[in-house]
């Protein structure tokens, strides 16, 4: 700052420069990551996965999505069928009005009148677009949600690792959810750091199974919490937790001591689920608290054990999670 003077360049500045020189950032990345691995740096750590909404330069007036182009086109069609209303009672004599007041009408209804037209456009963009959406500015950008509002951005997954905080792979993505980032942004930072037993952490919105098993495939551990979603617990019944497999017999035990036997496999959504439940739920003395069907039934999904582990190693290091918070938001000073 003191040799420059204070001297700073403007966002266009940055961005020309950004784009003029996009293949060599890139490779001034890839050369310091792997001056990280000669230098061992990456020998010890924990990678931490975090995602991070970006605002784009495209409004979010100019970014349409299906609910928000079927809500805009009802208000079309209400202000238009309230100006008729108007110019109706102008035409019958019921209302003193001047012919500027008439003309000011006819005008808005053109106006609207073309605005479904460019809407109709529109539309027939969003229906062709992968994500069945549409912004206008920034083609690429997409509606996402981040703390509870909206932004029209990117999402940006980084892995960082827990020794010395430093971004070891990272991707943007118009993704808005985490839910489908895991196991690509772990093998990345596997590649990156060559660390061949790699553990990773991430919160609970990248609790997915698929995810989770196609990093126990490849040989990555990892480390995150199950979201709380039963919602037999939000009803104060007991929850999906409160039942106990036992491997070695195939079935569950439930808080009555009662075993929930194996019925049937079945395919929902891809996965393989099996399916207990117990002939005792019936007359079961506590089924006001489990469930306010015939029987309670658990489904378990084939691969179950791989994220029982999951939760097992968790429980076994509680102040991981502390560890990702002060790694993954640390280098975007969140």
């Amino acid at each position: 700052m003191w040799l420059t003077e204070r001297l700073a360049p403007d966002f266009k500045t940055i961005a020309d420069f950004r784009q003029h020189n996009g293949k060599a950032i890139q490779a001034t990345c890839r050369d310091f990551v792997l001056i990280c691995r000669r230098l061992g740096l990456f020998a010890q750590s924990v990678m931490a996965i975090d995602g991070s909404k970006f605002k784009a330069v495209n409004n979010r007036d100019r970014n349409f999505t299906f609910a928000k182009m079927k809500r805009r086109a009802e208000e079309i069609d209400k202000s238009i069928e309230r100006y008729l209303r108007q110019l109706d009672a102008m035409d019958q004599g019921s209302a003193v009005v001047t012919e500027a007041q008439t003309t000011r009408l006819k005008e808005k209804i053109a106006s609207l009148t073309e605005e479904v037209q460019q809407l109709q456009s529109i539309e027939i963009q969003r229906t062709e677009a992968p994500e069945q959406q549409v912004s206008l500015t920034d083609p690429d950008a997409r509606s996402m949600t981040t703390r509870g509002t909206g932004v029209v951005g990117y999402n940006v997954q980084t892995a960082v690792d827990s020794r010395h905080h430093l971004i070891v792979a990272h991707e943007v993505t118009n993704v808005g959810s985490d839910r489908r980032q895991l196991s690509r942004m772990a093998k990345q930072a596997r590649n990156a750091s060559g660390v061949s037993d790699l553990h990773v952490v991430a919160d609970r919105g990248y609790f997915t199974g698929e995810e989770i098993l196609a990093c126990h495939e490849a040989g990555i551990t990892t480390y995150l919490p199950k979201p709380k979603t039963s919602p037999s617990q939000a009803k104060g019944m007991f929850p999906r937790e409160a039942f106990r497999y036992v491997p070695e017999r195939n079935e569950y035990r439930c808080p009555a001591r009662e075993r929930l036997v194996w019925r049937f496999k079945n395919v929902e959504k891809g996965l393989t689920l099996n399916c207990y439940w117990s002939s005792a739920c019936p007359s079961c003395f506590m089924k006001s608290q489990c469930t306010t069907g015939i029987n309670r039934r658990i489904k378990r999904w084939e691969h179950e054990e791989v994220l029982e582990a999951v939760t097992s190693r968790l429980d076994q290091t509680p102040d991981i999670m502390r560890i990702r918070r002060q790694t993954v938001e640390h280098p975007l000073a969140r």
